[in-house]
């Protein structure tokens, strides 16, 4: 089963707020997803899932790709969200596991999934990989199931798990920097990102296994400087989209992960170099002082597919 091949602006948007639905499907993200978790108040729960059902079934969607996000207990995922899905939510994508930590989270979904989904409607699972532990077994988690398209970065739950030291989130502590003393006896700070390390390794799990990489939001959705910077510097890495909270997000966002005019012109000249050299039997070529090789191409492509997006 294979992801939906844009996912560049994924909208959250809890299931209790018919406005903020309509206002989704209506949006220019590429997907969305209903958020019966941490968005939704704890005496909201059943609204939310009604809300979901009820969207499902009576917005137009307009093509997107749409997910809920179910809650989890000390037992396992809630069943009868699960069910309640499947059987009544006909527009449903896939369902959006929170805090996935092992495989058996996802077989049970899965079970769920094949025993009342219909052959011809292969509902789809997305992970949301959001604790040291869940980051600790992401290659098993990636490989769990083939009903899997992709894992998300939750990165406030996260930072929460490792105990990090901040409450932005996306967002470091100014304290995760590195200082050092120059030789005139001056001292001169970097900032660190504390991100990288599971944002890589949650990447390279995604891609072992043909499965899509969304990182997760930038908290401050009215900043559009944070918002653009952020989902830039995941789109760099190779990921595919990032969660937004807002819809002022969206823009910027997908700004960030369209490549632009320049990068275009050079993958389209890197993939012509290289097809003028095999014409004239050459596996290699230089262009602008580097080496081109299929290598490059393969990378190129990948610029150009994402600018076709």
């Amino acid at each position: 089963m294979n992801a939906p091949r844009v996912t560049r602006t994924v909208l959250a948007v809890p299931g209790h707020r018919q406005n903020m639905l309509q206002s989704a499907a209506a949006s220019a993200a590429d997907a969305v997803f209903i958020d019966l978790e941490d968005a939704v108040p704890l005496d909201k729960k059943r609204e939310a899932l009604d809300g979901a059902v009820q969207a499902l079934n009576t917005l137009d969607w307009q093509g997107k790709w749409v997910s809920v996000r179910i809650n989890t207990t000390a037992h396992g995922i809630a069943v009868h969200e699960v069910d309640t899905l499947v059987r009544d939510a006909a527009r449903l994508d896939a369902v959006l596991v929170p805090k996935v930590e092992n495989i058996a989270t996802v077989h049970e979904v899965e079970r769920r999934l094949r025993e009342r989904a219909a052959e011809h409607r292969p509902l789809a699972i997305e992970a949301l990989i959001e604790t040291a532990r869940g980051l600790v077994c992401v290659d098993d988690i990636a490989a769990s199931s083939e009903r899997l398209v992709a894992l998300h970065f939750g990165v406030g739950d996260f930072a929460a798990s490792i105990g990090a030291r901040t409450v932005e989130i996306g967002g470091a502590h100014a304290g995760y920097a590195h200082t050092a003393k120059t030789d005139d006896g001056h001292y001169s700070t970097t900032a660190l990102d504390l991100w990288t390390y599971p944002m890589m390794r949650l990447l390279v799990a995604a891609r072992a296994f043909g499965l899509r990489a969304i990182d997760g939001p930038c908290g401050a959705f009215r900043d559009a400087v944070l918002t653009r910077a952020w989902a830039l510097k995941a789109a760099a890495m190779g990921y595919d989209g990032k969660q937004v909270i807002h819809p002022s997000q969206i823009d910027p966002t997908r700004a960030a992960f369209s490549p632009t005019d320049d990068e275009v012109r050079d993958a389209r000249r890197t993939i012509e170099a290289l097809e003028a050299a095999q014409a004239a039997g050459l596996a290699a070529v230089s262009l602008d002082g580097k080496l081109v090789d299929f290598a490059n191409v393969r990378m190129a492509q990948r610029v150009l597919a994402m600018a076709d997006a």
